[in-house]
């Protein structure tokens, strides 16, 4: 895919606390809503069994998986509506029509970004994109296929770097970022609180 809107290959750091990161990587993407739409059904044509997805929130953290690949998608009126089997969700893309009033502008993307979250000793250890509404409400949350851990949560030992795959075509397609070494350098989830059986 060739961007018709430029994005810029180099992230912006913001350093973490949270005890299982150091910093994270963005890369902000247009709020545009054709190139939204165009990157969310990238992921899930082309990655729906790799990935888990919902929104993550204060004292929620929703992980769905497709059980099935995309059967269905629409975008019409501002939202772009995914359907894997008997579920699917809607999510604001784009300004649309419908509904109009006063929570609008709210509902509408506020900051979309892929990003590369970096363990406590600065190592990668998470990829994916977030999606933002215009009141600072998190929309989606993608996970990308990651070497450290399956869908599951189950560890990886030894990591599967070819699970890196799914980043390295993203970053390529969407950020111009060839390969890079620098990806393979975690230990993953060692010290954390997840299942290893």
């Amino acid at each position: 895919m060739t961007n018709p809107i430029p994005v810029s290959s180099e992230p912006q750091i913001i350093p973490s606390n949270d005890g299982f990161t150091s910093a994270v990587q963005e890369w902000a993407l247009p709020l545009d809503e054709n190139y939204l739409a165009e990157f969310i059904q990238y992921v899930f044509k082309t990655y729906w069994d790799q990935v888990n997805f919902g929104p993550l929130i204060e004292g929620a953290s929703y992980e769905m998986t497709c059980a099935t690949a995309p059967s269905y998608f629409d975008l019409s009126n501002g939202f772009l509506t995914i359907a894997c089997g008997t579920q699917h969700f809607h999510i604001c893309v784009g300004t649309g029509g419908w509904p109009v009033g006063e929570t609008r502008p709210a509902r509408l993307p506020g900051k979309a970004v892929i990003f590369r979250r970096l363990d406590m000793k600065g190592a990668p250890l998470t990829w994916g994109f977030d999606l933002i509404n215009s009141a600072g409400t998190p929309m989606l949350t993608i996970h990308f296929a990651n070497p450290h851990a399956d869908l599951g949560d189950k560890l990886l030992k030894p990591a599967r770097w070819e699970n890196l795959a799914m980043w390295r075509d993203i970053a390529q397609r969407y950020l111009g970022r060839d390969p890079e070494a620098f990806d393979e350098t975690g230990e993953g989830y060692q010290d954390m609180m997840m299942d290893a059986s």
